[in-house]
C-alpha cells in the first residue's frame, strides 16, 4: 500500500513537470527573429485599426489622429518588409492566415495616408515644393555635421509623409523605399545617438540619387 501510495506521487510529480515544461515556438535564432518579425507586424496593424475606430468614434483629436496614423504607416512599412517572402507575398496573405479582422486598417494600409490628409489635387505644386524644400533641408545638416537622430528625423518623416501625399509620384518610386530605409534606421536609435562619418556620408550619396530621380521624374512628367 505504502510503495503504491509513492509510486503514484512518482507518477504525479512527472506528469506535473512535463506540463510545466517550456514549450518554444522556435528552435533557433533565426527563427525567433521570424516570430518576432510577424508579431510586430501583428500589433502594428491591431493598432491601426484600433487607432481608426477611435477616430470615427471622435474618440481622437484629428491633429493627434493625424501624427500617430502617420507613424503607424510608417511602421507597418518597416515591419512588413521584415516578413514579405514566398509564405506572406501581400499583407492580405498575412491577414488571413492570422485570421486579422482590420478591415479599417486595410483601407489606411491601401490608401498609404490617414484619413484626414486628403488627395493632393489642386495641391500638387505645393507638395512639390515642400518636398524640394526638405531634400535640401536634410542635405544640408548633414553637411554641416548634424547627424543627431532628434534633429534629422522630424525631417526624414515629413519627407517621406510629404512624397506619399504627391498622387504625381508612381507608388513604386524606388526613392520612398530609401527614405524609409533611412527612417527606420533612425528610429531604432536614441535621440541623442548621432549617425557616423561613414553613415552620414552613404545618406547624402542616397538623397542626393533620389532627389536627382525626382526632379528627372518630374521633368518628364
Amino acid at each position: 500500500m505504502y510503495n503504491s501510495q509513492m509510486s503514484h506521487s512518482a507518477s504525479s510529480g512527472s506528469i506535473r513537470s512535463e506540463l510545466l515544461e517550456e514549450v518554444k515556438l522556435y528552435k533557433n535564432a533565426r527563427e525567433r527573429e521570424k516570430y518576432d518579425n510577424m508579431a510586430e507586424l501583428y500589433a502594428v496593424i491591431n493598432t491601426l485599426q484600433c487607432l481608426e475606430k477611435a477616430y470615427i468614434k471622435d474618440a481622437v483629436p484629428p491633429k493627434e489622429y493625424t501624427s500617430a496614423c502617420s507613424k503607424l504607416l510608417v511602421q507597418y512599412k518597416a515591419a512588413f518588409k521584415q516578413v514579405q517572402g514566398d509564405e506572406f507575398a501581400t499583407v492580405e496573405a498575412f491577414m488571413r492566415q492570422y485570421k486579422l479582422d482590420c478591415p479599417a486598417a486595410y483601407e489606411r494600409i491601401k490608401e498609404g495616408r490617414p484619413i484626414t490628409i486628403k488627395d493632393d489635387k489642386g495641391n500638387t505644386s505645393k507638395c512639390i515644393a515642400d518636398t524640394v524644400s526638405l531634400f535640401i533641408t536634410i542635405m544640408d545638416k548633414l553637411r554641416l555635421e548634424i547627424r543627431a537622430t532628434d534633429e534629422l528625423q522630424p525631417d526624414l518623416r515629413e519627407l517621406l509623409e510629404t512624397m506619399n501625399r504627391l498622387s504625381t509620384l508612381p507608388s513604386d518610386f524606388e526613392g520612398k523605399d530609401k527614405v524609409l530605409q533611412w527612417l527606420t534606421t533612425l528610429s531604432s536609435m536614441k535621440a541623442s545617438d548621432e549617425l557616423t562619418d561613414e553613415q552620414a556620408r552613404q545618406m547624402i550619396f542616397d538623397l542626393e540619387t533620389v532627389y536627382n530621380a525626382f526632379n528627372r521624374l518630374l521633368a518628364s512628367s
